[in-house]
């Protein structure tokens, strides 16, 4: 016989059904009140007599249970024992912050390769189509085989047309100079008329050669695509949508004001990594979800995981020897700051970019537990932690799979390479570039598969070992349950 955490409701009076529509209101009717659904907020049912007005017939009742509003206050017990933890953690956190936090980074002297160059704003005024052949430094026709890409460019090159475009600068010391580019047939990028354009400037070379193309402006799309995003966050979220985004706001000051240049000052990158996003989840979570006991579990829950995230990290990368130095911008990096760790500024970024992904599960397992309470106040916590332990299994099998395909996505160029050399999966995944991503996809994945029983035991041992004291308010339309322990059988499916 199948069990419920739930009392059946008690069977009808004759005198009740007699009326048609029946009302129960717990706080009035005592045993007339009809027991709500457990799965929903609302409890209503409608029906009415038999044609004979006999209790027999389709009888009717209608039954009212409503719980809304937050959840019910935890005890002050309870509150003590999560400020016992949390203060000294957020005391640690604002002393990591004052000691560590950056002066001025050093300078250096600009090497004019990727991004150390100076950039000014520019405009394509005029594009003319010339004979390639015109414009060649040789100005001959190029020889060799024309069956390679190289060989097939370079007659490309000599025979198609090019254009010849002409850039305003539009800011800087040289604003409204003008210089010429010539585009080549098969460059990626095409010049057109109007079109808004980022320059580089090298002074020390010859005035004609100062200024060059090297992107196009796209500021205008990419700030209506952030418009487009902060409001649909806020007309689907509200003032919660509001909260996220000033917490995604202090997110971006903290990296930008505290991580990145206390790194390059020379302080250890674990450590600032570790302090930096322990004051990102400080504030983002409790700005977001509200300063209560239900958040402070999740925020526990996320500290221990991206500790386990760390240990792994440290451990593997060490063991893999990843020296994080794979490409131009890391080798970039490493050139002008030679002091930099750079396997340390690898490990930051494993847990920098587990951080979002983490808050997201802990406050979805938080939440579940303690909603799974308030619907059965007697459940013990081996039964909530198993209840939570089920929902969890669901959040992480779509979670894991997210994390993985998002990290292919972001390398999709590096995997084709790969695929167009006709490497074996051993030797793609034993190259560093590729064994960098596999180390940062793992060792994420794990604390985040690590969260969820973490999370879903915590918030489950807190909210069973909450004592409420006299003053403190039953969750509403909560039913009286024979206590269980936590053993009550599961419904069979």
């Amino acid at each position: 016989m199948e069990q419920y955490p739930y009392q059946p409701p008690e069977p009808r009076r004759r005198d009740e059904s007699a009326h048609g529509v029946g009302h129960g209101h717990d706080a009035h009717e005592g045993s007339r009140a009809a027991a709500p659904d457990p799965g929903s907020p609302h409890g209503h049912g409608h029906g009415h007599p038999g044609g004979d007005g006999s209790p027999n017939g389709p009888g009717h009742s209608h039954g009212h249970s409503h719980s809304h509003g937050p959840a019910a206050p935890v005890s002050k017990h309870l509150r003590k024992v999560i400020a016992a933890v949390l203060v000294p953690f957020t005391a640690a956190v604002l002393v990591g912050l004052v000691v560590l936090w950056p002066g001025q980074a050093p300078s250096h002297k600009r090497t004019g390769v990727g991004f150390d160059r100076q950039t000014q704003q520019a405009t394509v005024t005029q594009v003319v189509e010339v004979s390639c052949k015109s414009v060649n430094a040789s100005g001959g026709t190029p020889t060799g085989d024309t069956s390679t890409a190289e060989g097939s460019s370079a007659q490309q090159q000599a025979d198609g047309t090019c254009k010849k475009a002409t850039i305003r600068v539009d800011t800087g010391k040289d604003k409204g100079r003008t210089f010429t580019e010539i585009v080549q047939p098969d460059q990626s990028r095409q010049l057109h008329q109007g079109e808004e354009v980022v320059v580089a400037y090298e002074p020390s070379a010859p005035k004609e050669l100062q200024y060059a193309v090297t992107d196009v402006n796209r500021k205008f799309p990419m700030a209506l695509l952030a418009g487009i995003f902060a409001v649909a966050v806020v007309v689907v979220g509200r003032l919660r949508g509001v909260m996220a985004l000033v917490a995604l706001a202090v997110s971006f000051l903290v990296l930008t004001l505290f991580i990145l240049p206390a790194i390059l000052e020379g302080s250890n990158p674990l450590v600032v990594a570790v302090v930096g996003s322990s004051a990102i989840m400080l504030i983002a979570l409790y700005m977001c979800h509200g300063l209560s006991a239900r958040t402070s579990v999740a925020v526990l829950g996320t500290l221990i995981s991206l500790s386990l995230i760390g240990v792994l990290g440290s451990l593997f990368i060490g063991w893999a020897a990843l020296t994080g130095n794979t490409d131009d911008n890391t080798g970039l990096i490493h050139g002008l700051y030679p002091s930099i760790d750079m396997s340390g500024l690898l490990l930051a970024g494993v847990i920098i970019g587990s951080l979002g992904v983490l808050d997201d599960v802990t406050v979805t397992q938080t939440s579940a537990v303690w909603e799974l309470h308030e619907a059965n106040p007697s459940m013990g916590w081996r039964g909530l932690y198993r209840a939570g332990i089920r929902i969890g299994r669901d959040h992480i099998a779509s979670v894991v799979n997210t994390l993985v395909l998002a990290y292919a996505g972001a390398a999709l160029p590096l995997l084709l390479l790969f695929s167009i050399a006709q490497s074996s999966v051993g030797t793609v995944a034993n190259s560093e570039l590729v064994a960098e991503e596999i180390v940062r996809t793992l060792v994420g994945s794990i604390g985040l598969v690590a969260s969820v029983p973490v999370t879903t035991a915590l918030a489950a041992l807190v909210v069973s070992a909450d004592r409420p004291g006299p003053d403190t308010p039953a969750p509403a339309g909560a039913q009286p349950a024979p206590a269980r322990g936590g053993r009550g059988r599961r419904r069979k499916r």
